[in-house]
């Protein structure tokens, strides 16, 4: 699997995640827990094996346009992960606030994902070669088995 099958396929279990988490109703605590669990997990397997591999090899192999797409991709990690996430975490699950919390959360997610394959990924593919790409989702692969088996 190249590196970017391997995140298209990350995106959309992440979205599905977040789907559920957003249709849940304020009485699934345990759900809603589950679920953000679950999105945390994914998302730091995620964004680390984006900024440990896939970014600098797309910002090394781009031109100015590429990095500021690479510096915004970044701030987004940051506003997902820093901010909003660790907001979520600590809201009551029962509440009115985590719903919305958790739909803000969704969309930063998905705003991100459309950015990534509508004009991250077509670059990439041009920047990058299919040989290079296949090598990059490998390092990939098994960096995102450690961070889901716990290992740093």
């Amino acid at each position: 699997m190249d590196a970017i099958q391997l995140l298209k396929a990350d995106h959309k279990v992440v979205k599905s995640l977040l789907s559920d988490l957003e249709d849940s109703s304020h009485r699934a605590v345990k759900k809603r827990m589950q679920l953000l669990n679950d999105i945390q997990k994914q998302l730091k397997a995620h964004t680390t094996i984006e900024e440990e591999i896939f970014y600098p090899a797309f910002k090394a192999a781009g031109t100015k346009d590429e990095m500021k797409m690479y510096f915004e991709a970044l701030e987004e990690h940051r506003a997902a992960e820093a901010l909003v996430l660790p907001d979520l975490l600590a809201t009551d699950p029962a509440s009115d606030q985590f719903a919305g919390r958790a739909k803000v959360l969704k969309e930063l997610i998905d705003h991100h994902i459309e950015e990534e394959e509508q004009e991250m990924f077509k670059d990439a593919r041009k920047l990058l070669s299919a040989a290079e790409l296949k090598t990059l989702g490998a390092q990939m692969e098994s960096r995102k088995t450690e961070l889901l088996n716990g290992i740093r």
